[in-house]
């Protein structure tokens, strides 16, 4: 054969097979893929336990940071540091102290503030108490009718008024029944007699009522009693 026609069959041989379809496309992608593999997991360091590997991943990024230390933090600074902080709980100390007993020096002027006020006050209700003695003996034996009788409607009057202003500032009056125990914080004996139908110590009767703010007594009450 000659030579130019064995050239021409080669020819359309390399043609038809470069025309000839695949008959089987998705196996040669398959292969196409295979050969791309994904890359193989690093092997773990050798000499690790396999539970302690999967310690470590299972807490892979859920660690806390460490506290701040003081490593490589010259000596002398770290005693600069240490006084500091001594000094400044002993100033921490030293106010909460001087805070503590300044609330109590208030409290304690207030206290007295107001025992001054209250003092100032019952010695000058106890010179309103005179005159509501006054007032109530010249009501004792006050007349029935007449002209006498509008007088004593005239008195009566101030010592209501007088007593409702002793009543608005605290000022009860003390009023021992007779038969009572004597009790010298709040009674004054003016004398000590024999009694029958009274027991030693027992009040046999009353020269006038005393009176009191509060806990404090401005004036006692008078009385007699029995020994």
């Amino acid at each position: 054969m000659p030579v130019s026609r064995r050239k021409h069959e080669k020819k359309d041989t390399m043609a038809d097979e470069q025309l000839e379809p695949n008959p089987n496309p998705e196996a040669d992608e398959g292969a196409l893929w295979s050969d791309v593999s994904a890359p193989a997991a690093e092997a773990p360091p050798a000499g690790i336990p396999a539970d302690a590997r999967a310690a470590e991943s299972s807490d892979a990024g859920a660690a806390a940071p460490e506290a701040p230390t003081l490593t490589g933090v010259p000596e002398e600074a770290v005693a600069e540091i240490a006084r500091l902080q001594g000094q400044a709980a002993e100033y921490l100390d030293g106010w909460q102290r001087a805070r503590a007993e300044f609330a109590n020096y208030k409290k304690r002027i207030e206290r007295e503030q107001e025992e001054s006020r209250a003092r100032v006050v019952a010695d000058l209700l106890q010179d309103f108490t005179a005159i509501l003695d006054d007032l109530e003996r010249a009501l004792k034996d006050r007349p029935a009718d007449g002209e006498a009788a509008a007088w004593a409607s005239g008195i009566d009057m101030i010592y209501r008024k007088l007593t409702a202003v002793l009543d608005a500032e605290g000022v009860k009056p003390i009023l021992p029944a007779a038969g009572e125990v004597f009790d010298p914080n709040v009674h004054e004996a003016v004398s000590h007699e024999s009694s029958d139908g009274h027991s030693e110590g027992q009040i046999i009767d009353v020269i006038h009522q005393g009176y009191r703010i509060g806990e404090r007594v401005i004036r006692p009450a008078l009385v007699r009693v029995a020994k």
